[in-house]
């Protein structure tokens, strides 16, 4: 199978729905001839102009309204949010509009709308353009919220969200731009909702999503010259969560650990833990672990960045320590 690009699978994906559903378009800042601050939408605005790639004012609240008008008379926008932090200055129009107006009209208004942002630290983009804040989007009904954390996931996922008739919020994460994955070339997509086990293990179970998983992965793949084998979980939709994957593995390996790169204090791994130990507390051996940012601004410096949230032997330790008990 071919390797590509993550960045590269996202523009696969919205190539091919725009070519297979005219009312497929894509709206942000500087997506059309500039291809995007990331890359996600090159050669777009080329092959199909400016009607369905179109560039917008700097105005979140002003283009996520617009995105919303359209869906509800029948198109699919793809809004594209420079960062993940500038959704906090459209907010209004995300969870008081965006994700209310179907229930608000009985189900007679559908919002098929994705709204794709890049959120996440590592690339020394200092605290206001560097936070995860996935969890602000899980606790509002009415939205799905989808994070992919490999090319082959990106892609199919991204198609899935397009082709869904509520609205979703898509994060990227920058860091994964550059990584490579193996993608097929036929058609397909991936059902949201459905988490995926990375690697199979018995002693202990780590779930993780984004670019945090793969330091979860360089963790699980070192400790087996230990003789820890560990079982990792993405959850590649965190609304809707698939928490029957990760209950399923807690049968077998009776202990939990949880990584993500936002903040510890009201992270979404605390949500996680609340249906486990709702739904399968006696399965566990030891206390449930989760290993979080600092409850700091991301720092600019790089030093300072990469001790802000989990490190491989942070993640590596906190395992040892769930297989001790």
């Amino acid at each position: 199978m071919r390797k590509i690009k993550y960045v590269d699978a996202l523009n696969e994906a919205l190539r091919e729905e725009m070519l297979k559903d005219e009312n497929v378009f894509i709206i942000g800042e500087d997506i059309g001839k500039n291809g995007g601050v990331f890359g996600v939408t090159k050669n777009l605005w080329e092959e199909f102009g400016d009607k369905r790639v179109r560039n917008t004012p700097i105005s979140e609240a002003g283009f996520i309204g617009c995105g919303l008008g359209a869906a509800v008379t029948g198109l699919r926008p793809v809004v594209e949010l420079m960062y993940q932090d500038f959704a906090l200055v459209a907010m209004d129009q995300i969870v008081n509009q965006v994700a209310k107006i179907r229930y608000m009209f009985g189900g007679k208004a559908k919002v098929p709308m994705v709204i794709r942002m890049q959120g996440g630290a590592g690339a020394g983009d200092a605290a206001q353009h560097s936070q995860s804040i996935e969890v602000f989007f899980a606790h509002v009904p009415g939205l799905k919220v989808v994070i992919p954390s490999t090319a082959y996931d990106a892609k199919g996922l991204l198609k899935a969200s397009i082709r869904e008739d509520n609205p979703v919020i898509f994060i990227e994460h920058q860091m994964l731009y550059a990584t490579e994955g193996q993608v097929p070339e036929e058609e397909y997509e991936i059902e949201l909702g459905k988490a995926d086990v990375k690697k199979e293990g018995k002693d202990v179970t780590v779930v993780s999503w984004s670019y945090q998983l793969h330091y979860v992965l360089q963790a699980a793949e070192e400790l087996m010259q230990e003789g820890i084998s560990v079982e990792v979980i993405d959850p590649r939709t965190i609304k809707p969560l698939d928490i029957d994957t990760i209950l399923k593995s807690i049968e077998k390996t009776g202990k939990l650990l949880i990584v993500h790169q936002a903040c510890k204090t009201g992270g979404y791994a605390g949500e996680i833990i609340a249906q486990v130990v709702e739904k399968g507390f006696y399965n566990l051996d030891a206390p449930v672990k989760r290993l979080g940012a600092h409850d700091t601004p991301v720092p600019y410096n790089e030093s300072l960045e990469k001790a802000q949230f989990p490190s491989v032997e942070e993640i590596k330790e906190a395992i040892r320590e769930l297989c001790s008990e």
